[in-house]
């Protein structure tokens, strides 16, 4: 097969394998109605404490696997494309038997093959993700108090935060159009597609809140979403797979932190949810989470929308859990090393291709060629703190010089000494 004959012919399995996923909806078949919250918490604040009642759809799946088997088995195994699309066929499989056990324990361990859990080890042999939530959390807890005192948050009505992230994504997306929109049915506070982001309505936003927004929903999620759209080959690109959710929740997560815009209690809440996750596959059920949440300092609002997160498609009485939250802290340490490396090795360009559509981080190296031969497009959009390319740098540079230094050795007497006091 020739070269250009094989990249048709891979075109034509993607577009195949983008057609048989068109209708699965991970997230949005496992999430609950906003209803289940207003029940809750209604029979909560009058003592009356229950497990929701959570019903999902049962939809059969067996043509779609059929599918995805007929084009991992027509890639190439020996072609960059061939392997990206039996990778990407293989993480969708997965998806359709975790639909399949929505409700039951066995939701763990398909949610464990696409996302990972607690336990499992943080890049360059650190710690578990478990053991890392839990320094954040104590880290926080520990400068709560304190932070609160020089940093009060300043409440932002739902309809602020819209108009002007409407009127920043206006900006940003010149060529293309992107709704900014108010949805009550919303638990979490955002959800982003390549042409609309929603905002949970009746909720109050700090200033934080609407900067991550920008950087996390629009300035990654949406724009890596446009960028698939446009590329000419891989339509799938436009559409994360599971298999590329770490990447791009970790790649949105460090967009805040570079950005100035990840405060302590993002962390916290993130962390949270990964210490909550192991709680529930140890046993403890969803009221049990539910008070965790709350004695953690959350509001019950945000307690129940914690607690359902860790719940999506698993049975609430504990043993099970829907891990896909623990990709957040292992994501975003994961991206800050592949990044550090480009700075390292000299090759930021190629971090740049990691916006090029929803791709996996193990992709950007696979498919080298595929860029170098122009059959995958490079961005179309990159984030504003990705264009400034000579700042990010800086922050890497220094980032890796700073690793060295170990404060478990440094005292207030060497800082004082240091800065020649």
């Amino acid at each position: 097969m020739t070269p250009d004959a094989a990249l048709a012919h891979h075109a034509a399995l993607d577009a195949r394998m983008t057609a048989a996923v068109r209708g699965i909806r991970l997230l949005e078949t496992l999430s609950w109605p906003a209803s289940a919250q207003e029940t809750f918490l209604a029979a909560w604040k009058i003592g009356r404490i229950h497990l929701p009642k959570i019903d999902y759809p049962k939809d059969d799946y067996a043509a779609v696997r059929t599918e995805l088997d007929a084009v991992a088995a027509g890639a190439d195994p020996d072609h960059p494309l061939g392997q990206y699309l039996q990778r990407t066929a293989e993480s969708w499989r997965i998806a359709t038997r975790l639909l399949d056990a929505a409700g039951s324990h066995r939701v763990t361990a398909y949610s464990t093959r696409l996302y990972g859990r607690p336990v499992e080890m943080l890049p360059g042999d650190g710690p578990t993700n478990f053991e890392a939530a839990e320094h954040f959390v104590a880290l926080a807890d520990d400068l709560d108090q304190e932070l609160r005192a020089i940093e009060p948050d300043a409440v932002m009505a739902a309809e602020t935060v819209r108009d002007e992230l409407q009127r920043d994504v206006d900006a940003f997306f010149v060529d293309h159009t992107v709704t900014v929109e108010l949805d009550p049915g919303l638990i979490a506070k955002a959800a982003a597609s390549p042409t609309r982001i929603r905002v949970r309505t009746n909720t109050g936003f700090s200033e934080y809140d609407r900067h991550q927004l920008l950087v996390h929903e629009a300035f990654v999620h949406t724009l890596t979403g446009i960028n698939g759209r446009e590329q000419p080959l891989l339509k799938s690109m436009a559409r994360g797979a599971p298999r590329t959710t770490a990447t791009q929740e970790g790649l949105a997560t460090f967009a805040e932190l570079i950005s100035g815009s990840m405060d302590i209690e993002r962390m916290k809440r993130i962390s949270l949810r990964i210490v909550a996750i192991d709680m529930a596959i140890n046993g403890a059920d969803f009221v049990q989470v539910f008070r965790f949440f709350l004695d953690a300092g959350q509001t019950q609002e945000d307690s129940f929308a914690s607690t359902q997160r860790v719940f999506r498609g698993a049975p609430l009485g504990g043993g099970a859990a829907f891990t896909k939250d623990t990709v957040y802290l292992h994501g975003l340490l994961s991206v800050h090393t592949f990044f550090r490396w480009c700075l390292r090795h000299r090759r930021l360009a190629v971090a740049r291709q990691l916006f090029a559509g929803k791709l996996a981080l193990e992709d950007v190296f696979a498919l080298q060629s595929m860029f170098d031969a122009g059959a995958i497009a490079m961005p179309h959009y990159l984030p504003p703190w990705m264009q400034r390319a000579n700042g990010l740098a800086g922050m890497l540079a220094f980032s890796l010089f700073a690793n060295k230094i170990r404060l478990d050795r440094v005292d207030a007497d060497d800082l004082v000494l240091g800065l020649g006091v």
